[in-house]
């Protein structure tokens, strides 16, 4: 069941946001989200939280300007996903501007597993010109006790910059910037990891003009990286708060001003987007997905690749492979969608509160995705587990509000010790690694936490929306100014909702419902993506409004969510 309900706003704070000079509708939204006042929707750099703030930021600083300053070989060790890669390559290309030597390491996820192990610090040690003097972690390492036991153990210093949560114990790292380790006091708990890898940047750019490096006129010029900044903290999904709004709508504005990096610019074309009217949704569901490919079914390092050159014909270059890696993983994620409704084609989710499936051909490297869709239909936290090594699987969860995934899954281990080989995620994702063997007893376990935290509200999915809006918003101009604030996860962007007649209803292609609506004398062109059942004469929608420009004429379309009757 569907529920259509409207979001909670506080009419004091919309009231105040709109004498501010804000549209009235716009401040209504802004409101409903926790904007409480008019300087958390300015986006300037200025409004950044300083890089001060950061614990271990300063440290970090002073211990890469002295290593600079040494001439120490930096190797930078990168996570496999689109936040991973973007944040190698803000960290090698930042530190090149302060003229480091820097070159960049990224694990295989299918040979070397997630993060600083010992096995990739071996690999770090076993470079061409030896081993290297730091090894700088970005988007993984807060979790990598071993890993910096080891480096330590070859004489080769660690700095952690992550955002990941941390376990009990710390790595006993020569610095750590996470604005989630304890003791941290940073307002924005949402970086990603490239921007912490930023800030850090942020911090050491400071550190270099105290020490008379360079003046404020002479330094250089960071805002540059903020392409990179902005897709890496849209693909990962953390909350966009007022932080990461400023940085994401900097690296838009830099993308739709044609100041972008030549990697940035071709995974653009690559995607069929327009670059000059850049939005977070080209981020997250064009551009991301076509640099995971490259971490899901390959190696990462050639999405780094394309975000490191500055020559524009390999990097079109590579973001066609990385297109094609794309369409690969598409159809593979699509064939293993089959199997897995297929097997739960007896599924009943009135008797169960999670979700497991697992099969023995499925790839490592998209079942998070697939995850994400079977908990999209079935609206239940659920694991998608593949085979691993040594008679091992691994599973990768999704999950739905008021389901902590990664509590869940300590949870379990607490309950059932030595169950779960290791584990780590988010609240909304997660992944973690058992004995094969061993998935019908972590069935079990997982779906009595779901028993005790999951009541039948919670698992009613529910499409929040901002409420009606007058016919004077169906225009053009109200579209754009709604397209040119930064909307996503935690930032949700507007879906409007309201009775309307149908007029007229048509099938598109065996699989879209095209609609003309109808309220008093105004008519408004609908279409219901991937729907092909056709309503009453007169229903309550959920929609968003899309500018629909045809032969050179702008009009507004409704984008159907959901309707009832």
């Amino acid at each position: 069941m569907t529920d259509i309900v409207t979001r909670q706003v506080d009419d004091a704070t919309a009231d105040a946001l709109a004498r501010e000079g804000i549209h009235p509708v716009l401040a209504r939204l802004f409101a409903s989200r926790g904007v409480a006042e008019h300087a958390e929707t300015e986006t300037a750099l200025s409004r950044l939280i300083p890089p001060t703030q950061l614990k271990g930021a300063q440290d970090a600083a002073a211990f890469l300007a002295d290593a600079i300053a040494a001439g120490k070989r930096l190797l930078v060790v990168a996570d496999y996903d689109c936040d991973g890669a973007t944040a190698c390559a803000v960290a090698v290309r930042g530190l090149r501007m302060f003229g480091a030597k820097v070159e960049y390491l990224v694990p295989n996820r299918f040979e070397y597993g997630y993060g600083l192990t010992p096995e990739i610090v071996a690999l770090a040690a076993q470079g061409k010109a030896g081993p290297p003097d730091v090894l700088i972690t970005v988007d993984n390492g807060i979790a990598s006790l071993d890993g910096v036991a080891a480096a330590q153990a070859l004489g080769i210093e660690v700095v952690v910059t992550d955002h990941h949560l941390p376990g009990n114990e710390l790595p006993n790292a020569r610095c750590i910037v996470n604005p989630n380790q304890p003791g941290c006091e940073f307002p924005s708990k949402n970086l990603a990891g490239v921007g912490v890898m930023f800030y850090v940047l942020l911090a050491l750019r400071a550190e270099l003009r105290t020490r008379g490096a360079f003046d404020a006129r002479e330094q250089p010029r960071l805002d540059t990286l903020l392409d990179l900044v902005a897709l890496g903290t849209v693909a990962d999904v953390v909350k966009l708060d007022a932080n990461n709004r400023i940085l994401v709508a900097q690296g838009l504005s830099r993308m739709r001003a044609g100041r972008m990096h030549p990697g940035i610019n071709a995974l653009f074309r690559a995607a069929a987007r327009n670059a000059r009217q850049a939005g977070s949704f080209d981020l997250g569901f064009g551009l991301g997905p076509r640099l995971n490919a490259a971490g899901r079914l390959a190696d990462m390092s050639l999405g780094i690749e394309c975000l490191l050159t500055d020559d524009d014909a390999r990097a079109w270059t590579l973001a066609q492979e990385l297109d094609a890696m794309n369409r690969e993983r598409r159809e593979i994620e699509a064939g293993m969608q089959q199997e897995a409704l297929a097997d739960l084609a007896r599924f009943d989710p009135r008797a169960a509160t999670t979700l497991c499936a697992f099969n023995e051909t499925w790839h490592q490297g998209v079942i998070g995705i697939v995850a994400a869709r079977l908990k999209e239909k079935f609206y239940r936290p659920t694991i998608v587990f593949a085979p691993g090594d040594d008679a091992q699987i691994k599973g990768s969860g999704r999950s739905i509000p008021g389901f902590h995934l990664r509590d869940a899954l300590d949870l379990v281990t607490k309950r059932e010790p030595g169950l779960i080989a290791k584990f780590g995620g988010h609240a909304m994702a997660a992944g973690l690694t058992i004995a094969a063997d061993a998935l019908p007893r972590f069935q079990a376990a997982f779906e009595a936490v779901g028993q005790a935290w999951l009541d039948e509200k919670a698992l009613s999915r529910v499409i929040e929306t901002d409420g009606d809006i007058g016919d004077e918003c169906f225009v053009p101009p109200f579209v754009a100014l709604l397209d040119a604030q930064v909307w996503g996860q935690g930032f949700p962007p507007p879906v409007f909702s309201g009775e309307f007649d149908v007029l007229s209803q048509a099938i598109l292609k065996d699989k879209h419902l095209k609609l003309q609506l109808g309220r008093g004398r105004m008519r408004f062109n609908a279409i219901w993506f991937n729907h092909a059942d056709t309503l009453p004469s007169r229903a309550r929608f959920a929609y968003r409004l899309a500018a629909d420009t045809f032969n050179g004429v702008s009009r507004v379309q409704m984008i159907v969510e959901h309707a009832q009757g």
